[in-house]
């Protein structure tokens, strides 16, 4: 439950004192002095990455090796044995797949992909560190049908719920699919993650079995969202599938629901520094499972060389 000296207090009961969204106390690029320029990452993107909270990589596999991907998330959208696992959550409207947790212990495909070099040079230099997988999952929305995700920082979550005690860690967000301005693409909000917004509300036993199929605790009020908004504008980068987006785990984010006809799949690999694993959860009465917050696998990743024909 929450510590004294935490950093980034939140799920403040709701008589307590309102605490007005702060400057984060952690950088934003963990790679010091002469360390930060040591990877794949020039002085212009870093420096749109301190500045947005997140960078985007039109095309940066041929999308025509993510049909594989997709399909096999479809073969485990038949697999009844998988439905009924917790790893899956069901959209509470249409009772489709909304999510898949911990991918890339369930197929190697997926597992091979977090350790693509090019990813994981950029994701290395970013935090400074050795990496390890702290969180992979598919967001799904079908045609017509696919629901949104509400406006939330993950660090937020994360640091509440698992127990992450610093802003160390960066999405990588793969896109299965063609995201375009139809499907509900990710929207983003730049320069918000320079800001923690504790949120109201104390977290529920079990709150993870709700709150992944439609989040209510965890997320920012109106008003500091309009404030970020205003201040940052909204940015939803669009392209084809194969594109690559990094996000830092502070950058508020949020999708609307898809009301067109073609899906849209995107692919999230969590990377956290080696160098902030989990603690005790700063907001909740007990851990997540590990497939939501690792805590048992936590080496550090290995380069895996065999993608030549993704680029």
């Amino acid at each position: 439950m929450r510590q004294s000296n935490d950093a980034y207090p939140s799920r403040l009961k709701e008589s307590e004192d309102r605490i007005a969204p702060f400057i984060r106390t952690d950088p934003v690029i963990h790679s010091g002095n002469e360390y930060r320029w040591h990877g794949p990452l020039d002085e212009v993107a870093l420096s749109q990455y301190e500045r947005d909270g997140f960078l985007w990589f039109e095309g940066f596999f041929n999308q025509e090796r993510m049909a594989p991907f997709f399909d096999e998330l479809r073969e485990m959208g038949q697999d009844e044995e998988m439905l009924a696992s917790d790893q899956v959550i069901q959209d509470p409207n249409t009772g489709d797949i909304r999510s898949v947790f911990a991918m890339h212990e369930l197929s190697d495909h997926f597992s091979r992909l977090t350790r693509d070099p090019r990813i994981l040079g950029m994701v290395r230099q970013l935090l400074g560190s050795e990496v390890y997988i702290h969180q992979s999952r598919i967001n799904d929305k079908l045609g017509f049908e696919g629901s949104g995700f509400y406006w939330h920082s993950d660090f937020e979550t994360w640091h509440s719920e698992d127990g992450m005690p610093r802003m160390r860690s960066v999405s990588a967000s793969l896109m299965l699919t063609d995201n375009n301005e139809f499907n509900g693409p990710l929207m983003l909000i730049p320069g918000s993650h320079h800001y923690f917004i504790p949120c109201v509300g104390e977290t529920p036993d079990l709150n993870w079995q709700e709150s992944l199929k439609s989040q209510r605790l965890g997320v920012p009020d109106q008003k500091a969202l309009a404030m970020m908004a205003n201040r940052g504008g909204i940015q939803a980068p669009k392209g084809p599938a194969g594109s690559l987006m990094l996000f830092e785990s502070n950058t508020l984010h949020a999708s609307n629901l898809n009301m067109s006809p073609w899906p849209r799949s995107n692919l999230f690999f969590v990377y956290n520094s080696v160098k902030n694993l989990l603690e005790e959860p700063y907001a909740a009465k007990s851990e997540r499972p590990d497939f939501l917050g690792a805590r048992k696998n936590t080496a550090p990743l290995t380069m895996h060389d065999d993608f030549p024909a993704l680029a």
